[in-house]
């Protein structure tokens, strides 16, 4: 079993453990050489094993070994390709059902490059763009479409009345931004629709942009 592996198990269980993995909503994957491994269909990342892992090629051809029964990866293999395909560079995918994010899902996009307005500094710092990705059944290629095709630079998307998308070039980053979307979304719920809160300065983020490098805008 690859360190990356056993980093993407450990860290299922401390989102499960988290309350951000209900049931077994959430998948997570990550890129080892040219395959991807993921969590099999059904599974729950409070006890997913090393056994409950998928393996597809970076276009989504299942991997088989001897001739035993392969697990059938999450029906969200289709997003899980796409974000890897956005950056070479993305070794871990997270896939969350968490519940501010998928209520933050349901409302209305602060900007269309991200969904939430900068009241803090640490999702600018973490992510940067959060967009909202417009709805697709759960499963259907054409929300992973629009994830691979969209020309906004983001390592994490709200999908929208579904729950939250983020990669990162190891398993700790991808976690952190998705545990980032879920604070960002909180949040964003708590404050609702207070016309006096206080957003960050064009300047103040501009600051955050240079000194930490995520994208924005």
């Amino acid at each position: 079993m690859s360190d990356l592996v056993e980093q993407l198990l450990a860290a299922g269980r401390g989102l499960a453990a988290s309350g951000m993995s209900p049931g077994t909503s959430g998948n997570v994957s990550v890129r080892v050489g040219d395959e991807v491994r993921m969590s099999a269909s059904g599974t729950s990342l409070a006890t997913l094993t090393a056994e409950q892992m998928a393996r597809t090629t970076l276009d989504g051809t299942p991997i088989t070994e001897g001739d035993g029964p392969t697990p059938r990866p999450t029906k969200e293999w289709p997003l899980h390709l796409a974000m890897y395909a956005r950056d070479p560079e993305y070794r871990c995918v997270v896939h969350l059902h968490s519940p501010s994010a998928v209520a933050a899902s349901c409302l209305a996009p602060w900007r269309e490059h991200t969904a939430f307005a900068p009241v803090t500094p640490y999702v600018v710092m973490r992510v940067g763009n959060v967009p909202l990705v417009r709805y697709a059944a759960p499963g259907d290629p054409a929300q992973a479409e629009r994830v691979r095709g969209s020309a906004l630079r983001f390592h994490g998307a709200l999908l929208q009345n579904h729950g939250s998308i983020a990669a990162g070039r190891t398993v700790a980053e991808a976690v952190d931004r998705a545990v980032e979307i879920e604070e960002a979304a909180r949040v964003r719920l708590l404050l609702g629709d207070r016309l006096d809160a206080r957003l960050l300065t064009d300047d103040e983020v501009r600051e955050l942009v240079e000194a930490y490098g995520q994208p924005w805008g």
